[in-house]
């Protein structure tokens, strides 16, 4: 299928999502991924799939189709269907706290004061060092070697955010990265 069938389909997913289920046509637009098609001849299908639980609406024709249940594992939960229907001031709120989030991180110390080592470990980083680890595996060696150092900014910057999971601190530090790295191409 053309690139340029991608956006009718969206169009239409999002309708039939709206009529259908309710579905605010904005978290389709963020949330969802065109996979491609399946079946032949009239029972072709277009398959959607939502980039942070995977769960998958397949489109015939003007009608969507939540699939329930991929393999053994069940999706489309209650909660991730309430998600989908969120309101224009649910989705503001969330992307302005997710935007205070991301710009405590910048400016804390902890991000700081490793700003250059974690953005080296990024491709299109202008002081990009070949060789290292991948920036998220960067990101949990640095955390990982601040706890055992019981680092003040690292506890300043746990204290604040509430968050304990070395994995999710990691995924916390890299978030300004994606914007200083934008910044920087344009």
């Amino acid at each position: 299928m053309s690139n340029a069938k991608t956006p009718e389909l969206f169009d239409i997913l999002r309708a039939a999502c709206a009529r259908q289920f309710g579905f605010n046509p904005r978290r389709i637009s963020a949330g969802m991924r065109y996979v491609g098609k399946e079946g032949h001849g009239k029972d072709v299908v277009h398959v959607f799939r939502d980039v942070g639980t995977h769960s998958q609406i397949a489109l015939k024709n003007t009608f969507a189709t939540l699939r329930e249940k991929q393999g053994d594992k069940p999706h489309w939960t209650e909660a991730e269907k309430a998600h989908y229907k969120s309101s224009d001031a649910e989705i503001d709120a969330e992307i302005a706290a997710k935007q205070a989030e991301i710009d405590f991180t910048r400016n804390s110390a902890l991000y700081q004061d490793h700003r250059e080592q974690l953005l080296s470990h990024y491709t299109d980083w202008p002081g990009y060092q070949p060789d290292g680890p991948h920036p998220g595996e960067a990101a949990r060696t640095l955390i990982h070697a601040l706890a055992e150092a019981k680092d003040a900014r690292l506890a300043e910057f746990v204290e604040h955010t509430h968050v304990h999971d070395l994995e999710q601190l990691a995924h916390l530090l890299l978030a300004p990265c994606h914007g200083e790295i934008e910044a920087a191409r344009g």
